[in-house]
């Protein structure tokens, strides 16, 4: 059967015709407001442009019936409003330069993209009189003078009024105030001089959402003071301070220990040139800086600000301005990924102090009947420190021995140290430590973990795992996709200093094994390695790769769950987690440690 092209008639030929400016701004409109929260973003960013050090947000019903957003910039001349209103009429650039935008907006397409799809009202004061117009559907009205004290006032009524459809498109009311309050924190991080205020009068009720003085001083702390602010203490309280350069980008900001995560990736902000910003190559860079300390269900909490000459990005990219192009990518993501894992190993053995909190949190007093002193038998045995001894012995032979420490330090000067001094093991993995402020609860098997795998990491850096010949080579039986997989990998293998070979069939023969591991059971090495290889894929980063498999080597080779460990052995763990970076999380980014200080455990007991 034969296909033919459809013939077109002449008198049915479609024909080519210019859009009216009406057409033209409502196309527009569906690429720069897509929902409530879009419109409240160009509008906040003209007022920043504007110059403004106040800027209040009224919303109701999520954006849809009212959006208000009052400032005390530097106005719009009466003259210039209708203007304003035009497509492609802005301010901010002369259209020279493309690639120089030291604005938030540029494009020129947001005020006349709202006056076509919703009910818009400007009313601004430039000098001595203050002038307002209004524009509802793309038709615009005249301009009629206004009282206004300074600054400019936008009204958006009845958004998506001339394009209904756009409404169906739209969540709940409780949803769109949600986007709308995530996008005032967002631009409220990025400029923290200003005052941002975010009002909800839906059913005739005025309440604040959200509100963020100024702050004064240089620009370091007053971005803390922001941050403390917008995303609370405990962030500010395990966030870690970001200050790095390379080739021309600074990148500044906070960047959360790992143990105080997500879920979800719902606390990333980031910032380019103080532009918010949403873009994949950046929260890339911002989840390799963690694949190292992070369980792959966690997600980092960071507020990056990278700052670089406005030639070197490309903020045109999107209409929504939230998408932005690099000149040279692999520089900021090496920047981002070296600044972040600097600073988490600076942080050493801290662990987020919300760990200590929700352990006071699952503590529960017991709902047991008041004793008076008179009431109490004069039997009641005394416990004293020394009736509280160390378990000594071993329930199993360890792979990978902790060295007793040397008695270098005086007696008792142990607790002033950061993790303190060991007092007791419980349940035969978790050590009990007493410090000048309170107590320190240590995973033995996960900080051991830890332990093992940076001195792996640190021997692969500098000469390769030291490995050690087996006197009899184990055979593991495999399937023939598994030792293939095994197999090729195996020069990289040697560098961890595990050794096969083949031994046919499906069969894998074990011939060395690292040294720092001990006696290690080779087949459990084996199969926990090809667990990480299949984990991760073969098409993955080859340090990424290799970083996973010694992650699972290091599990061989920490102090296993049920050992009794000496006070000398105790107290030598605690010393080597101070000493060795990202010691405050093991390898999968579950804490190793919890800190409870005296004041909340005496609230505990209510001795306060």
């Amino acid at each position: 059967m034969t296909m033919t092209a459809p013939q077109i008639r002449p008198d049915s030929r479609p024909v080519i015709r210019q859009l009216d400016e009406s057409a033209i701004n409502r196309i527009a409109a569906g690429e720069v407001v897509e929902r409530p929260a879009s419109a409240v973003k160009e509008l906040v960013e003209n007022s920043i442009d504007a110059g403004a050090t106040r800027i209040e947000v009224t919303i109701a019903d999520g954006g849809k019936t009212l959006i208000r957003v009052v400032d005390d910039g530097c106005g719009i001349a009466a003259d210039d409003l209708q203007l304003a209103l035009s497509r492609h009429a802005t301010s901010k650039i002369d259209g020279s330069d493309l690639l120089n935008i030291h604005s938030f907006g540029f494009r020129g397409e947001a005020l006349p993209s709202l006056g076509a799809v919703g009910r818009l009202t400007i009313t601004s004061r430039a000098g001595a009189d203050g002038a307002s117009v209004q524009v509802a559907g793309g038709r615009m009205g005249q301009v009629k003078p206004a009282a206004l004290t300074r600054g400019t006032q936008v009204d958006l009524a009845d958004l998506f009024y001339a394009t209904p459809a756009r409404l169906k498109f739209l969540r709940t009311d409780r949803a769109e105030t949600q986007a709308v309050v995530d996008v005032v924190r967002r631009l409220a991080m990025a400029e923290p001089f200003i005052t941002f205020i975010l009002r909800d009068s839906s059913g005739g009720d005025t309440r604040t959402l959200f509100r963020a003085d100024g702050e004064t001083g240089d620009l370091f702390d007053a971005l803390n003071g922001r941050l403390r602010a917008v995303l609370g203490r405990d962030f500010a309280d395990n966030a870690l301070p970001l200050d790095a350069e390379r080739d021309g980008f600074h990148l500044t900001g906070s960047a959360a220990l790992p143990t105080y995560s997500k879920g979800a990736a719902v606390s990333q902000y980031l910032n380019v040139n103080g532009r918010p910003v949403r873009d994949r190559m950046l929260l890339g860079a911002l989840r390799a800086a963690y694949m190292d300390v992070m369980s792959r269900d966690r997600h980092p909490v960071a507020c990056l600000f990278i700052d670089c000459d406005p030639t070197l990005v490309d903020v045109n990219v999107h209409p929504a301005k939230s998408e932005v192009r690099f000149r040279d990518p692999a520089c900021v993501r090496g920047l981002i990924v070296s600044g972040i894992r600097h600073a988490l190993a600076a942080a050493g053995h801290r662990s987020a102090s919300t760990v200590g909190h929700a352990a006071l949190g699952a503590m529960t007093p017991m709902d047991a009947p008041r004793v008076y002193q008179m009431d109490r038998s004069t039997s009641v045995p005394r416990f004293t420190a020394a009736s509280m001894t160390f378990q000594s012995g071993f329930a199993e032979q360890p792979s990978a021995r902790i060295e007793p420490a040397q008695e270098d330090v005086a007696p008792g000067s142990e607790e002033r140290l950061p993790l303190g001094a060991a007092r007791a093991q419980l349940h035969e993995n978790y050590i009990l430590s007493q410090t000048d402020t309170g107590l320190v609860i240590v995973d033995a098997h996960a900080a051991h973990e830890r332990l093992v795998y940076e001195k792996l990491k640190a021997q692969m850096e500098h000469r390769g795992v030291a490995a050690q010949a087996l006197l009899i080579p184990e055979i593991v039986e495999l399937s023939p996709t598994e030792s293939d997989l095994l197999l090729g990998v195996a020069e990289d293998l040697v560098r961890l200093g595990l050794t096969i070979e083949p031994f046919g069939g499906g069969a894998i023969a074990v011939r060395e094994t690292p040294a720092i591991l001990g006696t290690v059971d080779a087949k459990r090495l084996i199969l926990d390695v090809l667990d990480a290889l299949q984990d991760g894929g073969d098409t993955g980063p080859l340090q990424a790769r290799i970083d996973a498999i010694l992650s699972r080597v290091a599990c061989h080779g920490s102090v296993r769950t049920g050992r009794r460990m000496s006070g000398p052995e105790m107290n030598a763990l605690l010393r080597e987690m101070e000493a060795t970076p990202l010691s405050g999380q093991c390898n999968h980014g579950r804490p190793t440690s919890v800190t409870l200080s005296m004041v909340d455990i005496e609230r505990l007991f209510g001795r306060t």
